[in-house]
């Protein structure tokens, strides 16, 4: 299967992100999450602002690249010429992307059954030979807060973080193709703020999108920040973040993120809509079943998503498989085996 490259997936309407996490920093998994994500066709990976993470990632992609160079052969395997944008998030204010979860081990009680540890998406919160809490395994968190409701002494508690663009800006930007602005309603002069920082750069960059959740003002927020950011030369994304880091809990958690996309959609702002947050299997089957997504029946006018970015839901899928290599390449058959899921979800994007 031969795929566009990703600005024309943009253009076209089947853009395809995969959310490595702002805050995620396990980089065995960053790497072979893009090595698979890469040869089933994705057109962005989106990662932490960290430049640890972007070059796993990156080693990623290229040994997916690589691997297709040397035809070692798989028809699960996309063709591609183009890599997929590597992109980073940042944020310009309290974010729970931007965040770990921290708890002193010392303090747990010795009969404490341990409900953080099942319900953490990230196997995140370690213990040691004895069966005692060792707490967060840090790189490991990407800062869900699943843990937080249910540990019964509230031991558990969060620390923000964020990434200075003006110190990593340097030897970030020949890495990256893209940006990612983190946001929330209300927060105009943060934005701004972080904008005449980003300024510099934009001409080395390929893309720039704007994720914010829902909510009351949301529209007229979003066209503030675009007031802010014109002239805009680069192509511009509005990510429409629903239920953020909530893909892999049910089946309606897509249900918010599309409800936001068509509030972005109806706005008629200059860019493309892009859904995360609660993004599953069942998203794009909805977004067809509402006529959201294009086709070729549709004229070009038509208000349609462009894209559609998986994070947790598209992560655990393969995590399973991936999880005890760190080079997954050296390994065919469980590679093979995480392509072809990974695939499954990239084609209902893709083909139809």
């Amino acid at each position: 299967m031969v795929l566009s490259d990703p600005y024309l997936s943009l253009r076209q309407g089947h853009w395809f992100k995969l959310i490595c996490g702002a805050s995620y920093q396990y980089l065995p998994a960053v790497r072979n999450l893009a090595l698979v994500y890469t040869l089933a066709g994705a057109d962005c990976i989106d990662t932490a602002a960290d430049l640890a993470v972007v070059a796993a990632a990156q080693a990623g992609v290229t040994a997916a690249q690589k691997m297709r160079r040397q035809a070692l052969s798989s028809d699960l395997w996309c063709d591609r010429s183009a890599e997929p944008w590597l992109m980073v998030s940042l944020n310009d204010g309290e974010d729970p992307h931007f965040r770990k979860a921290i708890f002193d081990p010392l303090k747990c009680p010795a009969d404490c059954w341990r409900p953080c540890e099942f319900v953490c998406p990230a196997e995140a919160i370690g213990f040691d030979g004895l069966n005692q809490p060792a707490g967060v395994i840090a790189e490991r968190c990407y800062g869900c807060g699943r843990c937080l409701p249910v540990c019964p002494t509230a031991l558990i508690e969060t620390v923000s973080m964020s990434a200075s663009w003006a110190a990593i800006s340097a030897q970030l930007l020949p890495q990256i193709d893209a940006i990612e602005i983190h946001t929330q309603i209300g927060r105009t002069q943060a934005f701004e703020t972080l904008w005449k920082q980003l300024q510099p750069s934009l001409n080395r960059l390929k893309l720039v999108a704007v994720s914010c959740p829902g909510g009351d003002g949301l529209v007229a927020y979003l066209k503030k920040l675009y007031k802010i950011m014109s002239p805009l030369e680069v192509p511009l994304v509005w990510q429409a973040d629903g239920r953020p880091m909530s893909g892999d809990i049910g089946v309606g958690t897509t249900h918010a993120t599309i409800k936001s996309g068509q509030a972005v959609l109806n706005a008629r702002l200059p860019g493309h809509v892009q859904l995360a947050g609660g993004t599953n299997q069942h998203t794009v089957e909805k977004l067809r079943a509402l006529g959201l997504l294009r086709s070729p029946a549709q004229a070009v006018d038509d208000l349609v998503i462009s894209g559609v970015a998986y994070g947790s839901y598209a992560r655990r899928l393969i995590m399973p498989l991936i999880e005890p290599y760190a080079r997954l390449e050296d390994h065919l058959s469980p590679l093979n085996a995480a392509v072809q899921l990974a695939r499954d979800l990239v084609s209902q994007l893709k083909y139809t």
